[in-house]
């Protein structure tokens, strides 16, 4: 299917509640700078308070639930640096993030309220032959002392953690997001400044960010881990 039909019409029906802003931006395509071809180990990071309960109830692609943003298509690809940073499929990848207001379910005291009955923006997937898990979402939000991010885990088969880490958004991008509606307005941490990544951001900024706030965003990520 086309990207852009699948984001802009394909991504509503799944979603139910996505709202797609008709402002265009100049980032199409914003690639940062990092090498894919390193064959090493991604940053470890922090699970952060918020960490997914129950994570083999949510097998889904469609995490969305019931929040409102800008359409995400995210592509996590899982290597394993003990085999020449070759696809590892098989294993297991736990996505979990907070919605546009910066709001995680499943927990409560957040910025509007309890959430602890909710599951929004969390799911786990399965990587394929390729070593690709792919989760529709929404652009997620920011909340104080924090830059926009992911939280990603990826575990074995047989139920072994082989990574905790975090994906970073560029900057550029998470500015044209937050000046649409829905979102808080710009975010008060910069990457550089984070304390989760900002030591190791060259390795945990977005392998590639691509589209508008009109079709929505695809986000594509390389993990490494060691089997």
């Amino acid at each position: 299917m086309n990207r852009k039909r699948f984001l802009k019409s394909g991504l509503v029906g799944l979603g139910g509640m996505i709202a797609v802003p008709t402002i265009l931006t100049s980032c199409d395509r914003i690639t940062p700078v990092v090498d894919p071809n390193a064959c090493a180990l991604s940053p470890s990071e922090m699970a952060g308070p918020f960490p997914i309960k129950t994570p083999a109830d949510w097998v889904r692609g469609n995490i969305i639930g019931d929040r409102v943003g800008i359409p995400l298509m995210i592509t996590i690809k899982v290597e394993d640096v003990n085999n020449n940073c070759s696809p590892l499929a098989g294993v297991l990848v736990d996505i979990w993030h907070c919605d546009a207001k910066g709001n995680y379910s499943e927990y409560s005291n957040q910025i509007e309220g309890d959430f602890t009955s909710q599951h929004f923006l969390r799911g786990r997937q399965t990587t394929d032959t390729s070593g690709n898990a792919s989760f529709i979402s929404i652009y997620p939000g920011w909340y104080p002392g924090r830059a926009p991010h992911l939280h990603l885990e990826v575990i074995s088969s047989s139920g072994q953690s082989l990574l905790t880490t975090q994906t970073a958004f560029p900057e550029a991008v998470s500015n044209t997001v937050y000046a649409t509606s829905g979102y808080n307005g710009n975010f008060d941490t910069s990457n550089s400044a984070d304390g989760a990544f900002g030591d190791s951001l060259n390795k945990n900024i977005a392998t590639l960010v691509t589209g508008n706030t009109t079709d929505g965003f695809t986000l594509n990520e390389t993990i490494k881990v060691a089997l």
